[in-house]
């Protein structure tokens, strides 16, 4: 059993004993925690509302039940979105003028994990130093529940996934004439879960006439590993393969990651999704962008092609989230196919980032590969090095800043070493003794031939 509590909420498998796992006493304690933040900095005299949604997972709607009934509980109205998606619960928070949300989801973590994801009233993650307000309040029993005349209300609203695609399709940018004409034949891979509800109807209403679905029934089986990477999404490329399909999507079960099949079965690559897009973007409004430190230079290479400036935030979507705010950025995410679009909100988007890819893809009148070969190619090595418990990591990573210190060097999130024509980004982890070495250059052998040479002179600096 896994219990891990973070800033950004708490996830962890399902069953156990409490404190190790995510069990329903720790689901309670977070979830009255974090009303108590939010009661306390909002009006003294002010009922507050909030919004709760949940990914298809098998234990959702345990949780779900668990989660709204606590908020009632803390004398805190409810309004139940139930199956969602994460970009659909953060819109909804602003529609409905809520003071926050829960999302029950675990992203793209296998079926036994499950986690809260917490909004504040914009509808965006909430900060680290609000986040370890609610972990202090959490540890501590830190809260009070209501007295019973004072007792929070329930009410389920299942319109937001239709009022999330109406708000994707009055985007300027979503050319829905360009996407009818091009008489797109899509598959998608949904895994099981809320894709399956939000991608038909999305491409319905952007003029698909023909699509092919895989997994849409949100049951929470998940057919295979529900991280949208090459080795999960062979029976959707297998599909592609045979021919007569111009693109595939796959999304993550809470439908904030974008994976893009081309129509010769291959993967556009996660690192594209956002690159794709904001090429997109920037040819048609110009303006900053920003991705995290592990994201692939092709974002920054499109962005200054375009006389615009690019820059780097911390991993983590609400780090990328506040720089995008920090210098203007018209476009944003992160490498693993997770689309910020501020013109609709600030949250990754899968539902956005198909909208306006199928319209740059439309209009540009290129299949998938030919779009892809007009990109930098980049290549990626992902590694991890295990430490012993008690080492200084910190240490560590500064030795290795020093060591190339004439390099360019970002050091706002880990080291990231920038090469003339590659780089190295190295991250520990907050909950395991390990740093995350990510390399990318211009072919997977020279990615990994970096990865493993910096793998090796951390051995020495560690002595291990």
């Amino acid at each position: 059993m896994t219990l891990i509590k973070s800033i950004s909420g708490i996830r962890g498998t399902i069953g156990g004993k409490p404190g190790d796992g995510l069990s329903p006493l720790d689901t309670v304690k977070f979830t009255a925690a974090f009303a108590r933040f939010l009661i306390e900095r909002g009006s003294p005299k002010k009922r507050l509302k909030l919004i709760v949604g949940r990914d298809g997972r098998i234990s959702g709607d345990m949780v779900n039940k668990l989660v709204a009934g606590t908020l009632m509980g803390m004398g805190v109205d409810v309004i139940d979105g139930g199956l969602s998606t994460t970009p659909t619960i953060e819109m909804a928070v602003v529609f409905e003028k809520a003071d926050g949300g829960i999302i029950i989801t675990a992203s793209h973590n296998p079926k036994q994990w499950n986690a809260l994801k917490l909004l504040n009233e914009k509808g965006e993650f909430i900060s680290a130093e609000e986040g370890g307000i609610v972990l202090k309040y959490a540890e501590e029993d830190d809260f009070v529940f209501a007295d019973v005349e004072k007792l929070g209300t329930y009410k389920t609203d299942t319109t937001f996934i239709a009022k999330h695609i109406k708000s994707v399709l009055a985007l300027p940018l979503v050319d829905l004439n360009a996407i009818k004409a091009r008489n797109f034949r899509i598959a998608i891979d949904c895994v099981n879960s809320t894709g399956g509800i939000s991608l038909p109807p999305l491409l319905k209403a952007l003029g698909v006439k023909e699509v092919i679905e895989l997994y849409c029934t949100p049951n929470g089986i998940f057919p295979h590993n529900p991280e949208p990477l090459p080795e999960n999404v062979v029976e959707i490329s297998t599909l592609i393969k045979k021919g007569g399909v111009d693109v595939g999507f796959v999304v993550d079960p809470d439908v904030d990651r974008l994976a893009i099949i081309m129509e010769n079965g291959e993967m556009l690559g996660e690192e594209y999704t956002l690159v794709a897009v904001a090429d997109y973007i920037l040819q048609n409004k110009k303006g900053n962008t920003v991705s995290n430190l592990s994201s692939t230079r092709a974002l920054r290479d499109v962005t200054v092609k375009q006389g615009m400036i690019y820059q780097a935030a911390a991993v983590g979507e609400v780090n990328v989230v506040e720089k995008m705010k920090e210098i203007n950025a018209i476009i944003g995410g992160e490498g693993n196919g997770g689309i910020i679009y501020p013109a609709l909100h600030y949250g990754r988007d899968a539902l956005v980032g198909i909208a306006l890819f199928l319209s740059y893809l439309a209009k540009s009148g290129k299949t998938c590969s030919e779009l892809r070969a007009t990109y930098p190619a980049y290549f990626m090595s992902k590694n991890k090095i295990q430490l012993a418990a008690g080492m200084d990591v910190d240490a560590i990573l500064e030795a290795m800043a020093g060591k190339y210190s004439t390099e360019e060097i970002n050091t706002i999130d880990g080291v990231k070493i920038d090469f003339a024509d590659e780089w190295v980004h190295l991250r520990k982890s907050n909950t395991e003794p390990i740093i995350r070495v990510y390399a990318e250059s211009g072919t997977k052998e020279k990615a990994d031939r970096l990865a493993f040479r910096i793998m090796d002179e951390i051995k020495l600096v560690a002595g291990i």
